[in-house]
């Protein structure tokens, strides 16, 4: 972190502001527009980038918001907008021009792949979608017109990673711009900028608002390259964040390294009973050292989500009774909040179909041994078999 304070201290600690009487919170400043005292001082603040003149461009409460990101990333600035993909649109476009050629991880968040593999056709942009866990494959997309790398490690349905730093220095290189999308691990657990990434990218609607209450997304870079996003992207586009909605991440953002510590202490519990189910053929979650990555995981993130998958046999209609029997982790897409999820998905998109059925689980703040009983209960009414219940009283195998 640029300041050099604890990710504790950073985020609930804010200097003494007479600007707004000493306010422990920053208010929320719900105006469209500012005013001057002269025209000579509207005309200076129009060519100021930073000035508050119309809040499709700043605002001060966003500005918070902003500048708490950006220490907390380690980078010189941040821009936050109305979503994860107004912000992951923001920082695509301001990389690429007509002619250009994108390399993708072929595990990005569906609607990213979209937007680069088809939306950016439209305008001539190329993508090659790879597999980001072997960078022999990411080296082998790149061409001469190659402009751009995206990223996302771990991704959020295989928890695959990249190696950030190598994929950086090859970037860097060859004068390509890398952006990774940091939303699973957050700043608390992964700083890319560090690793030296140029552009991160969040969605503020997960683990920073904690609460499934706002959404919202973030870019984080060098003062210039935020610079250029905020003239063009930002401003033409118009996904500007609410001061409103600002305001609530910005009160999640205060428990953050808290709600980070839960997440991570859940997901380890409820990774380590699926990894002891003999039905369970695996469990994905980069933390394990049954997770073929977990070295790599270890030298660039210091912790871990409560994001997790697991396999478990290829019969999709037993799997969806086993979702549908869950009590605690409620179904539905998305994930962050407080409250536990889980989804069923089809295997993964850009691979072949080889790949079993994927259930997604997000473990949220309950109690983990809740959580826990609560999947046995699941497994029992689809028919899965217990550990202690593999034998009859006469030591005979069950079917």
């Amino acid at each position: 972190m640029m300041s050099g304070k604890s990710v504790y201290s950073a985020l609930t600690h804010d200097p003494h502001d007479e600007r707004h009487f000493g306010a422990v919170h920053t208010p929320v400043y719900d105006s469209s527009l500012f005013t001057f005292p002269t025209l000579a001082a509207m005309e200076r603040a129009g060519g100021d980038a930073n000035a508050f003149v119309y809040s499709r461009g700043n605002n001060p409460t966003v500005r918070a918001l902003e500048d708490k990101l950006a220490e907390l990333e380690g980078g010189e600035r941040a821009r936050c907008f109305a979503t994860g993909m107004g912000a992951i649109s923001a920082a695509v476009l301001s990389s690429v021009r007509t002619g250009d050629h994108i390399v993708c991880v072929d595990q990005a968040y569906g609607p990213a792949r979209e937007l680069m593999g088809g939306y950016l056709k439209r305008l001539g942009i190329d993508t090659t979608f790879v597999d980001g866990a072997s960078v022999d494959d990411i080296v082998k997309a790149i061409r001469p017109e190659t402009r751009l790398l995206y990223l996302e490690s771990p991704s959020s349905l295989l928890f695959e990673l990249q190696d950030l730093r190598r994929c950086a220095a090859i970037a860097r290189e060859r004068g390509i711009r890398t952006i990774v999308d940091n939303t699973w691990a957050t700043p608390c657990y992964q700083n890319p900028l560090a690793l030296g990434i140029d552009l991160v990218v969040h969605s503020l609607t997960k683990y920073a608002g904690g609460h499934s209450d706002a959404m919202g997304g973030a870019v984080v870079g060098s003062a210039e390259a935020i610079a250029a996003l905020s003239g063009g992207e930002l401003v033409l586009f118009g996904a500007v964040m609410l001061p409103q909605t600002a305001s609530v991440i910005l009160r999640g953002l205060r428990t953050l390294p808290l709600r980070m510590e839960r997440h991570q202490a859940g997901g380890f519990a409820v990774a380590a009973y699926l990894s002891s189910l003999p039905f369970v053929d695996r469990v994905r979650h980069p933390g394990l050292t049954s997770h073929p990555q977990h070295a790599l995981a270890r030298s660039q993130m210091s912790g871990y989500g409560g994001l997790l998958s697991f396999e478990a046999g290829k019969d999709r209609a037993r799997l969806a009774r086993f979702v549908d029997s869950l009590a605690y982790f409620r179904i539905g897409f998305s994930w962050g909040g407080y409250e536990s999820l889980v989804s069923l998905q089809e295997g993964a998109a850009g691979r072949p179909r080889t790949v079993r059925p994927v259930v997604r689980l997000y473990v949220g703040l309950e109690d983990p041994a809740d959580l826990i009983a609560d999947l046995a209960s699941a497994f029992r009414a689809a028919g899965f078999v217990h550990p202690e219940e593999v034998h009859n009283d006469d030591g005979e195998d069950r079917d």
